[in-house]
């Protein structure tokens, strides 16, 4: 009972009061609670989701059913309607970052920024477990909140990497919001994330792949940040 409380417990329930209906998802109807001897519990009633989710794990392991412009434009629409909603709650912490970054990202040999250009609003899991076509259906709201922004669309990058056809796809679509400097930032925090479930046996077979984007946006990065002093030389 003392854990029927925070935001995995009120999540759902804050995202169907604050989160526009631009952003498309099952409804939640309603919500039953109730405590037996030591214990709390939650029931949740949604309507039925149309479609099917698009893998049957976080990682994409099939490239079908293919996803349609309108799907991906859908999902850019979904995205940036959601970074606006206005929330005390929060995704990722600061201090996670400041603990975590260094030690996951090493061995790219530099230091390592922690502090995010900007945040925004974000699911907080957004992977292809929790995405639903043809029609597009965004699931499993327990944990939005704030986030480095660009961090739903590097997610869903990170996911990809091992069908590489599949991860130049989210690039390519959703390339207004990982193709800055918040979306690099985005990318490694993400990594680092990945990295560490790793030491715990997920998705281990990721980690190639991870440890080889985080060297790419690093040095995209350290390319940018030449590019920068240049301008400022000039």
């Amino acid at each position: 009972m003392d854990k029927a409380t925070g935001k995995l417990w009120t999540g759902p329930e804050a995202a169907e009061r604050l989160i526009p209906r631009q952003v498309p998802r099952p409804r939640l109807r309603l919500v039953w609670q109730w405590t037996e001897g030591g214990d709390a519990y939650k029931a949740e009633l949604y309507d039925r989701a149309v479609g099917e989710t698009l893998s049957p794990t976080p990682v994409l392991v099939t490239a079908k059913p293919p996803l349609t412009a309108a799907w991906w434009n859908d999902l850019r629409t979904a995205l940036v309607h959601l970074s606006t909603v206005h929330t005390d709650r929060t995704a990722v912490r600061q201090a996670y970052l400041d603990r975590a970054m260094p030690k996951y990202l090493a061995f790219l040999g530099g230091p390592v920024p922690t502090t995010p250009p900007s945040l925004s609003t974000a699911h907080g899991d957004l992977h292809w477990a929790n995405l639903v076509g043809p029609e597009l259906g965004i699931l499993d709201w327990e944990g939005w909140g704030t986030a480095p922004a660009g961090y739903d669309a590097a997610l869903l990058h990170a996911y990809s990497l091992g069908m590489p056809e599949r991860a130049e796809r989210v690039r390519q679509e959703l390339s207004p919001l990982l193709d800055t400097e918040d979306g690099r930032f985005a990318e490694l925090v993400v990594i680092t994330e990945l990295l560490q479930s790793a030491e715990r046996g997920d998705n281990v077979e990721l980690v190639p792949a991870l440890r080889q984007r985080a060297k790419e946006v690093w040095h995209r990065t350290a390319a940018d940040g030449v590019k920068i002093l240049l301008r400022e030389y000039d």
